[in-house]
């Protein structure tokens, strides 16, 4: 009886990983079996849910990214070069006036 579960412990792995989940994210089957390392566990089936969203199942936890690849021309990459960003010393006129922290010194 302990061999057939511990089995079905296995081909639950060998679908996760079917699925996606990568290898250093699953557990060994004893670590289920005798609780030994239930974080991995844990670890496993929180990976299997971000899978999930990639095959059309409602997952748990939060979607995995997708590549967003942005192709620029040449153009637009030499507008950019023209702006001079506010980290170049430009504050467009900003001040201090009006900025007090905590108490002011009595004198």
């Amino acid at each position: 009886m302990a061999f057939k579960c511990m089995e079905n412990i296995q081909f639950f792995l060998d679908g996760a990983q079917k699925l996606g989940v990568p290898s250093e994210e699953l557990f060994q089957t004893i670590d289920l079996w005798e609780q030994q390392n239930l974080t991995s566990v844990q670890i496993c089936l929180q990976s299997l849910g971000r899978k999930a969203s990639k095959h059309g199942v409602h997952g748990i936890g939060p979607k995995e990214s997708e590549a967003n690849v942005r192709n620029f021309s040449d153009e637009q990459l030499k507008a950019g070069q023209g702006v001079i960003g506010l980290q170049y010393g430009s504050n467009k006129g900003a001040n201090q006036s009006g900025i007090n922290f905590g108490n002011t010194r009595h004198m």
